[in-house]
């Protein structure tokens, strides 16, 4: 899909890959955010029975497209996702993406994500592969055209229908999209931060007050109390803290010392959150490639 790109992405897929259909979408319409409006322009161009939606920095080894769809036929899954590898080689990226998978996958736990008993659903925009027939049981793209978390939308409507859902990690696929600076990051995380939290303001002070209580509270217990049981617990919670986000740093592989810096990276992460409800109060909200949404 060409969605008015002007950095002639187009020629250079074709040029690439003379096999492809590039699909020009039609102007914007009211009411929809841009991606959406692109997806939808794009399943309507094509053909089959399951719709890959990914993103252009995404990179599928060979045989990823046929791993999705026996994942999906094996399990009877109608809508199939992989987090991707993202890059983790800059400070800023070895910093805060591991993170950015812990909180993803904190929220979206994946064995709640396929139990049909519960009502969490969350899919990873980058790599989706959904049954067509589903997609059209939820009413197309359409049903979600104004969402700013777009993929864990369409993976709570395809649920809330009735469909079952998928979500893992991809060992293979990966992201070839660069952070260079901690400011990359951060304005990545504010754009849909407080959309997470539905834009109410009590749901962001629990939110405060929860990672500052998690996160927070351990190591100042530990570095600035007196010896005793409240640092001797909150050492015992740093510890445990860290024991949980290893396997997260692991994976992006980051070196060790990552993990117990966790309450420093949840602070910026806190402090992004914060900044995503100051710009959406000052009608600057989910900014992205100069759009704004409310």
């Amino acid at each position: 899909m060409d969605d008015a790109s002007q950095d002639g992405t187009a020629a250079i897929a074709l040029e690439a890959a003379p096999q492809l259909q590039v699909v020009t979408a039609r102007p914007l319409p009211a009411g929809w955010t841009g991606k959406m409006w692109a997806v939808a322009e794009g399943v309507r161009a094509a053909e089959g029975d399951y719709l890959l939606l990914t993103d252009a920095d995404i990179v599928h080894p060979p045989g990823h497209l046929a791993e999705l769809v026996a994942l999906s036929q094996q399990g009877d899954y109608d809508l199939v996702s992989y987090m991707v590898r993202l890059q983790c080689q800059t400070l800023a990226e070895q910093a805060l993406i591991p993170a950015f998978v812990f909180f993803f996958f904190l929220l979206y736990p994946p064995a709640w994500i396929r139990d049909s008993r519960r009502r969490t659903a969350g899919a990873a925009g980058g790599c989706i592969l959904i049954r067509r027939s589903a997609l059209e049981r939820i009413g197309g793209i359409e049903s979600i055209r104004g969402e700013l978390i777009d993929d864990c939308a369409l993976a709570r409507a395809v649920k809330q229908s009735g469909g079952r859902v998928w979500l893992g990690l991809s060992e293979t696929a990966a992201s070839i999209r660069r952070y260079q600076t901690f400011g990359e990051i951060g304005r990545m995380i504010s754009r849909t931060a407080f959309t997470q939290l539905n834009y109410s303001a009590l749901v962001l002070i629990v939110t405060v007050a929860g990672l500052a209580l998690v996160y927070l509270a351990p190591p100042l217990l530990t570095l600035a109390a007196p010896r005793g049981p409240a640092s001797g617990m909150g050492a015992a919670a740093w510890l445990l803290m860290t024991l949980a986000y290893w396997p997260s740093v692991r994976y992006a592989k980051c070196p060790w010392y990552w993990a117990p810096l966790l309450p420093v990276i949840a602070l910026f992460y806190l402090g992004a959150t914060l900044h995503s409800a100051i710009q959406h109060w000052r009608g600057r909200g989910g900014l992205w490639k100069g759009r704004t949404h409310a």
